[in-house]
C-alpha cells in the first residue's frame, strides 16, 4: 500500500476511486480497516483535489449498524469540512470571521457513531438528513452532558464511543459473538452497535456513551488560536475518550448558522484532522511504573523526533497490549504521536535478539504480581510502590497544600507512614527527623493536615482510591445517602445509581469489605462532614483561578459580602468560577466547561449586586476533631498571592 500511495499523482483517477470504494467498505461497512487513518485521509484528498463534485467525496460517511427504522433529523446532522494543519484552520478562519478577534471554541472529534436522541428515539446521523433508529441499543448507553452523567433520558447530540477507562476496565473480558475480545475501542463500538441482540451484551456488562458535542470546550479569540493551540491538543489529550482529532467552530452560533451549509459540511466549524506522523525507532527496555492500583509499562525507545522534540519514551498502558502486540526488548517499533501530542507504539517487528520485558515479581517488594484483567497488579496491601501512589493521590484528593510524591516518599522512609491515618498522626518530633524540614515547615505542615482533618465526605470517599471513584462519582453516590449508609449499601443498591452500573458498584462494596479495618483507623483520625440544605436553601458557592491581584482572604470576604460561599475546588454544585484569564486552560476552566458552570472575569463579579440567600448548614459526622483556630491558619496561605484558589 505504501508503493501505491507515493505514487498517487499518477494514478488513474477511475484506479482512485476504486481504491477510495474498497477502503470505504472496509471501514465503514465491514468495521476492518487495512490502512490507517491517515493514508485514508491522503486517498480521499487526492479524489477531492481532482474531482471536488465526485459522489464519494460528497458522501457523508457512518458505520453500519442494525436499525429498526429509517428516522428523519429535523435538523440536519451533517459531516465537516477537513483540515490538516494548523495554518489551513487559521486560513478557514481568517475567510469567514467578522473580525479578527471573532472567538472561536474548540472541542475534540470523538472516533465513535455520531447519533442523537430526541427523548424517545436514538438515530445515526446516517447521510446527514435520514439515520437510522438504533433505540434497542439505549439500555447499553449512558449519556455524558454539561452537568449531568447518568441514563440517556434527555435529548442529546453527540458521539456514541467507548471511554478508554471503560475499555480498560470493562472490555478486557467482554466476548464478541464470535468469542474473540475486541481490539479498540472504535472496534467494539461498531461491532456492538452491528448487533441484531444485545442480549449477550447486557449481561456481559457492556457499556457504550453517548458524549454530548457540548460538553467539552474552550473559547478562544481567532487571533490567539495558534497561540494557544499547543495547550489545547495537550488538554484534550488527558481526555478519557476516543479523539480522531479537533472540531474548531465559531462560538457565535447565530452567525454559525447564518454562514449556511455546502451539501456536505456547515461553514461555520470544521474539523482538525490528527495526521499521526510516523517514525521507526527500536525498543531498549521496558520500565514498570507503579500507579494507584497497577504497574504500568512504559517503552524506552531509540529516540526519535516529532516537530523538533525528541521522544524516548511511551506509554505500552497494560500488560494485556504487550502480550497482544507480541512486543519483546529488541524489536524494532513503529511510533506515532497522536495530534502532535502523546507518542505510542502502533506496530512492531521482531528484532533479531529478543527479550520479553514481563516481569513476575514486584520490583519494589518483590511480591508475585497478579493478573487482574489486563492489568498487572501487586498483591502486597504493603507494597511501598503502590502505598506511595496512593498516598500521593489521596493527599491530592484532599487538596493538601505542599505535600507531593517526594516529600511522601521521606514519610514513607523515615517515619514509616504507610496510610492516611498515619499522616495525620504524625508529630513535630517526627517531621523533624525528616530531611529537609524544620521548625517552621513542620509547624506548616502539622496545620495544614490539621486543617483538612475535618473534610468534605465525598473527599473522603475520593481518598479511598476505589478505582473509578473520584470526587465527581463520590459526589453522585453521596446524594442519596452519607458516607456510613454507603459503607453498608449493597452492590445492587449501588448499582441502581445513576452513572454507577455493575462494576463501579462491585468495586465500592469489595474496597469497603476488604478494607474495614483500614477504613475505621483513618476515621478515628478525621471528621466527615456531610453538607445539607437549609429550608430556605444554601449559599451558591464560587471558586477563583488563575493569578489575582489580591490576597486569599481578600476573595473570601468579597465572596461573602456578594452572598456566596468561597470553596476551593470546582464541582458540580459550583455555581461561578472567577478566573483571572476566562481562555486560559487550566484544570479548574477545562472542568468548569466540561460541567456547564458559569464563567465570570474578575472585573465582571466585582460589578455583580450582592446576592440575598441565606446561609448552608453543615451536618458532622462523628469524629474527634475540629477545625484549628483561626490563629493556626497557615502563615503562607494568608501571605501569598491567590494562584490555585
Amino acid at each position: 500500500m505504501m508503493s501505491v500511495l507515493e505514487n498517487l499523482a499518477g494514478m488513474a483517477l477511475d484506479a482512485l476511486v476504486e481504491l477510495v470504494s474498497h477502503h470505504n467498505k472496509l471501514y465503514w461497512e465491514k468495521g476492518t480497516p487495512e490502512i490507517s487513518d491517515a493514508d485514508y485521509d491522503k486517498l480521499f484528498e487526492e479524489l477531492r483535489r481532482r474531482d471536488p463534485n465526485h459522489p464519494l467525496v460528497n458522501r457523508i460517511y457512518t458505520p453500519a449498524v442494525v436499525s429498526s427504522g429509517k428516522v428523519r433529523h429535523r435538523t440536519p446532522m451533517l459531516s465537516l469540512d477537513k483540515a490538516y494543519s494548523l495554518e489551513a484552520l487559521l486560513e478557514w478562519g481568517r475567510k469567514f470571521a467578522r473580525t479578527p478577534d471573532e472567538k472561536l471554541l474548540v472541542q475534540p472529534k470523538y472516533d465513535g457513531i455520531s447519533a442523537g436522541f430526541d427523548g424517545t428515539v436514538l438515530a445515526t446521523r446516517g447521510d446527514g438528513e435520514t439515520g437510522e433508529d438504533v433505540s434497542d441499543k439505549l439500555p447499553l448507553i449512558e449519556l455524558e452532558a454539561p452537568g449531568y452523567t447518568g441514563k440517556l433520558d434527555r435529548p442529546a447530540r453527540g458521539e456514541i464511543v467507548i471511554r478508554s477507562d471503560d475499555f480498560v476496565n470493562i472490555y478486557s473480558r467482554i466476548r464478541r459473538k464470535d468469542g474473540g475480545f475486541y481490539k479498540n475501542p472504535r472496534n467494539a463500538v461498531a461491532g456492538i452497535m452491528g448487533l441484531k441482540e444485545i442480549d449477550a451484551m447486557i449481561a456481559q456488562g457492556a457499556k457504550l456513551t453517548l458524549v454530548d458535542y457540548s460538553l467539552i470546550s474552550f473559547e478562544v479569540p481567532l487571533n490567539e488560536l495558534a497561540l494557544k493551540w499547543d495547550s489545547f491538543l495537550s488538554s484534550l489529550a488527558e481526555l478519557p475518550y476516543p479523539m480522531d482529532g479537533v472540531v474548531v467552530k465559531f462560538a457565535d452560533k447565530s452567525f454559525r448558522d447564518s454562514l449556511g451549509n455546502t451539501a456536505h459540511h456547515p461553514r461555520g466549524e470544521i474539523a482538525y484532522k490528527y495526521s499521526n506522523v510516523k517514525r521507526e525507532s527500536r525498543l531498549i527496555d521496558v520500565e514498570w511504573s507503579f500507579g494507584k492500583n497497577n504497574l504500568t509499562p512504559v517503552a524506552i525507545m531509540e529516540p526519535v523526533e516529532f516537530s523538533g522534540v525528541t521522544v524516548k519514551r511511551a506509554t505500552l498502558h497494560n500488560v494485556q497490549n504487550i502480550i497482544a502486540m507480541d512486543l519483546h526488548i529488541g524489536d524494532s517499533i513503529t511510533v506515532e504521536r497522536a495530534g502532535d501530542v502523546i507518542p505510542y507504539i502502533s506496530a512492531s517487528t521482531p528484532g533479531e535478539n529478543r527479550r520479553s520485558p514481563l516481569i513476575d515479581r514486584c520490583p519494589a517488594c518483590e511480591t508475585l504480581l497478579e493478573r487482574k484483567g489486563p492489568e498487572l497488579v501487586c498483591p502486597n496491601p504493603a507494597c511501598p510502590g503502590t502505598s506511595l501512589q496512593r498516598l500521593t493521590a489521596a493527599v491530592k484528593a484532599l487538596d493538601v497544600e505542599n505535600l507531593g510524591e517526594s516529600t511522601l516518599k521521606k514519610l514513607i522512609s523515615v517515619c514509616h507512614v504507610s496510610s492516611l491515618s498515619d499522616l495525620f498522626r504524625l508529630t513535630a518530633v517526627d517531621l523533624l527527623k525528616v530531611e529537609g524540614f524544620a521548625e517552621k515547615s513542620a509547624s506548616n505542615l502539622l496545620k495544614e493536615l490539621q486543617r483538612v482533618k475535618k473534610m468534605p465526605e465525598y473527599q473522603l470517599l475520593a481518598s479511598l482510591n476505589i478505582p473509578n471513584v473520584g470526587p465527581n462519582i463520590a459526589k453522585q453516590l453521596l446524594q442519596s445517602m452519607d458516607f456510613y449508609a454507603l459503607r453498608e449499601a449493597s452492590a445492587d443498591t449501588l448499582s441502581a445509581i445513576p452513572g454507577i452500573g455493575p462494576e463501579r458498584a462491585k468495586a465500592i462494596t469489595e474496597a469497603f469489605a476488604e478494607r474495614k479495618e483500614e477504613i475505621d483507623e483513618l476515621l478515628s483520625a478525621v471528621t466527615p462532614i456531610r453538607e445539607v440544605q437549609s429550608a430556605a436553601g444554601a449559599l451558591p458557592t464560587v471558586c477563583f483561578t488563575g493569578k489575582m491581584p489580591e490576597k486569599r482572604s481578600y476573595y473570601v470576604e468579597l465572596a461573602a459580602a456578594k452572598g456566596y460561599s468561597a470553596v476551593d475546588s470546582v464541582t458540580k454544585e459550583l455555581a461561578l468560577l472567577v478566573a483571572a484569564d476566562v481562555n486560559d486552560s487550566s484544570s479548574k476552566l477545562v472542568k468548569a466547561r466540561k460541567l456547564g458552570i458559569r464563567i465570570a472575569t474578575l472585573e465582571e463579579f466585582l460589578a455583580e449586586t450582592p446576592l440575598e440567600n441565606p446561609p448552608a448548614q453543615a451536618e458532622e459526622q462523628p469524629g474527634l476533631f475540629s477545625d484549628p483556630p483561626a490563629a493556626e491558619k497557615s502563615e503562607k496561605m494568608e501571605d501569598e498571592q491567590l494562584e490555585l484558589f
